[in-house]
């Protein structure tokens, strides 16, 4: 599953904030936002991706570097979030 999500993820950031130049795109545990691929506007934007395309919703506490800062902890965090809820 965690494969897909990131496949997902990483689609979704190379669609939406690199417009398709894979040239520019960070490996899975660099920062997105020291990076400058996202910032306030792009994580929202990401929360709206989270919670519409994959249907993990994200509270307001939870937007936070620790979940959404790299494509693996994007990952991770929809993985846990994927586990935790009732089938």
């Amino acid at each position: 599953m965690g494969d897909n999500v990131l496949s997902q993820v990483r689609q979704f950031i190379l669609t939406n904030f690199l417009f398709g130049d894979a040239s520019k795109m960070p490996g899975d545990s660099d920062s997105l936002l020291a990076s400058g691929i996202l910032d306030s506007t792009g994580v929202l934007e990401l929360v709206e991706f989270l919670e519409g395309d994959l249907g993990v919703p994200v509270a307001d506490h939870e937007t936070i570097p620790a979940n959404l800062d790299s494509m693996e902890s994007v990952t991770a965090f929809v993985t846990r979030k994927q586990a935790d809820s009732p089938m």
